[in-house]
């Protein structure tokens, strides 16, 4: 009887983590009796609590409703990775689905519908392309200097000249505050808003009407990548392995429309630009040469 239910949880843990380890997760419904039990047992036992932190995970609901199979409002995961469903428009990469999730704070409860799936493909495709801009601009740079332990020795600003007014980016300060979201009980949606507000600045960056020092640009992308791959586990979509391939296709298709325009065959090029459009790619014409991003 209890608290002796839940005994084989307790008895797992103890032997493969010992009478005390970090990190205990589950979801809030689990709260009790489910954890209080593991609790009451760890202590008579040990004499100690089990856990030092425990993370209790909110609902995750569906259109607004409570998943339920009576209801049939449910989904499995890999129905929604694969589109063989009812409730979503075609599929979602992991990454895009991990990448709506992180948007609501873990203890809170996150509802997933089509438009909330497609919106969060947009803003991870966003992410993706900035920092894929800022990985091939590191490369670009020449002596740049090893960073030792990822720390700035003054605090660097990016100068950003709009209208006449100047905006300085502070660098460090911007670093702490996704330190400090992390900090704030893994608080993902905050850290996102600041990600968001670093991809804000590469735009204006790439725009030309940003700048820095070499050294802190390698910072820059450092942490953005730190914080996209390392702490939010995401990944660029390299489904079926033909990344690469694609961007191959389509720089070939971009260097046919420089080839039309220098030839005044404005027809052509302007064939090329908008069918691609077509199949979701956007091209941007720019100083350097053009580029391009999937939407």
């Amino acid at each position: 009887g209890f608290p002796g239910w839940h005994l084989e949880c307790t008895a797992m843990s103890t032997k493969y983590l010992g009478e005390t380890f970090d990190i205990h997760g589950g979801g809030m419904d689990l709260k009790f009796p489910h954890h209080e039990c593991e609790i009451a047992q760890g202590k008579a036992c040990n004499g100690t609590s089990p856990v030092n932190y425990w993370m209790h995970t909110n609902m995750l609901t569906m259109n607004g409703l409570r998943m339920s199979k009576s209801t049939g409002n449910y989904i499995l995961p890999m129905e929604l990775l694969d589109g063989n469903n009812t409730f979503f428009e075609k599929k979602f990469e992991p990454s895009v689905v991990r990448f709506c999730f992180l948007q609501a704070h873990y203890r809170s409860v996150l509802d997933i519908s089509n438009d909330a799936m497609v919106a969060s493909e947009k803003g991870f495709n966003r992410l993706m392309e900035a920092v894929k801009s800022l990985k091939e601009a590191v490369k670009s740079l020449d002596n740049v200097k090893e960073l030792k332990g990822n720390t700035l020795i003054t605090d660097s600003l990016i100068t950003i000249t709009l209208n006449q007014n100047e905006e300085n980016f502070n660098i460090q300060a911007w670093r702490n505050s996704c330190y400090e979201a992390m900090n704030d009980d893994f608080n993902t949606p905050i850290l996102i808003k600041c990600l968001f507000e670093g991809v804000r600045f590469v735009n204006l960056i790439n725009d030309k009407k940003g700048f820095l020092s070499d050294n802190d640009f390698k910072l820059f992308a450092l942490t953005m990548e730190s914080f996209v791959f390392d702490v939010l586990g995401l990944k660029e979509d390299k489904s079926n392995g033909d990344t690469d391939k694609v961007e191959g296709l389509v720089n070939m298709l971009i260097q046919m429309r420089n080839t039309a325009r220098a030839n005044k065959d404005f027809a052509m090029s302007d064939q090329i630009r908008d069918q691609l459009i077509e199949l979701g790619i956007q091209l941007k014409d720019g100083k350097d040469g053009t580029s391009f991003s999937v939407q």
